[in-house]
């Protein structure tokens, strides 16, 4: 059983997730975090962190990891599966048609109303997460890797790896 919950839990996120892995982390969040309690927000957020600061793409790695910790190496399979199962089960049956009306006025419309949802459920998710820093690490230590972190990355351009390990490094010198 616990399998078929792997699948559905990234499954579903997969085929509502339109935009790809970042669109789809929030409602990966719902499923792992409120839906199936497989992680707590803090767990998820350092999953997140982890996956992020490795290449390639954000979704399958969460998926595998979060399978792993859930199901073991079959489980591991079957989130990677059910993550990319949408996706090419949509593209070898709607490829001639994705080709035939890629250039259409009403997609085009249709994508640039889709990205402000987007943008919205990063911006809940980007709440949640920074709520939970809030309580608990507090204010001073939420403030700090906020305005470190934007630093770093806006005005010197660090790479975003370097700023997420060192977020790690802080948290594990002065949040354990």
């Amino acid at each position: 059983m616990i399998y078929w919950e792997i699948f559905i839990a990234f499954f579903i996120p997969g085929i509502l997730g339109y935009g790809g892995g970042p669109a789809s982390i929030p409602l990966v969040e719902y499923e792992v975090v409120a839906r199936y309690q497989w992680m707590t927000v803090e767990e998820f957020s350092e999953v997140l962190a982890l996956g992020n600061a490795l290449p390639g793409p954000i979704a399958t790695k969460m998926a595998g990891y979060i399978g792993y910790e859930v199901g073991g190496i079959l489980g591991a399979i079957v989130g990677v599966f059910a993550t990319v199962a949408p996706s090419l089960i949509l593209m070898i049956g709607l490829l001639g048609l994705l080709y035939k009306y890629k250039e259409s006025p009403k997609v085009k419309r249709m994508t640039a109303l889709v990205r402000p949802t987007i943008a919205i459920l990063l911006g809940v998710l980007t709440y949640r997460f920074l709520e939970s820093s809030y309580f608990g690490a507090g204010i001073w230590h939420t403030l700090f890797l906020l305005i470190a972190g934007f630093v770093l990355l806006e005005k010197w351009k660090v790479h975003p790896a370097f700023v997420i390990i060192g977020g790690l490094g802080y948290g594990a010198i002065f949040l354990s």
